[in-house]
């Protein structure tokens, strides 16, 4: 069940279950940091926000909920989704001309598409806790090698400039891609 404070306004109830599962995690993660469980409620940005001197990220798809949490000044952002093509009609909203072009070279074209919309939402919420910015998925190229990726800034978003770069990995496991990046 949710805390007092946690629950979102005008939730619906499958929202609502995700979003407690979520929060059940990431108070599962306070403890594994020896930490007291607290309730995390949603800022007006509806990012969580966590307990002093700690960062964390949740995720989750209808069958699985995850959160990470680290103690310090450093980000960190954790994506989870369906192993399941990204469909082909948001391509163009989510991938720079340059991804697409790898993405259509790749032995399944959707999964490829998926994995690099997954990076950079690992790589958004990784540096969420700095920038506080919202943007979309022009802002970040993701190339993939192996296991790894690397998101890398082209605009800026106040602190990061043109160029900087977010190092994350992925796995496929569970019937999902899982991403995950970390400052």
């Amino acid at each position: 069940p949710l805390w007092p404070g946690e629950a979102p306004a005008g939730a619906v109830p499958a929202r609502l279950a995700e979003f407690s599962a979520g929060r059940a995690a990431a108070r599962a993660a306070l403890q594994a940091l020896g930490l007291k469980p607290a309730p995390i409620p949603a800022g007006p940005d509806r990012a969580p926000l966590w307990p002093e001197g700690v960062h964390g990220t949740i995720t989750h798809s209808r069958s699985a909920c995850l959160a990470a949490l680290r103690r310090g000044t450093g980000g960190i952002g954790l994506d989870l989704e369906p192993l399941r093509p990204l469909p082909a009609e948001i391509w163009d909203t989510v991938l720079l001309p340059e991804e697409r072009r790898v993405v259509e070279q790749a032995a399944d074209p959707g999964l490829a598409a998926l994995l690099v919309f997954s990076a950079k939402e690992a790589a958004y919420k990784a540096q969420f806790a700095f920038s506080r910015q919202l943007f979309g998925f022009e802002t970040l190229t993701v190339r993939v090698s192996g296991a790894a990726f690397t998101a890398r800034f082209r605009f800026s978003a106040y602190p990061f400039r043109p160029g900087d770069a977010i190092q994350g990995g992925w796995a496929q496991l569970e019937g999902h891609i899982l991403t995950a990046a970390a400052l």
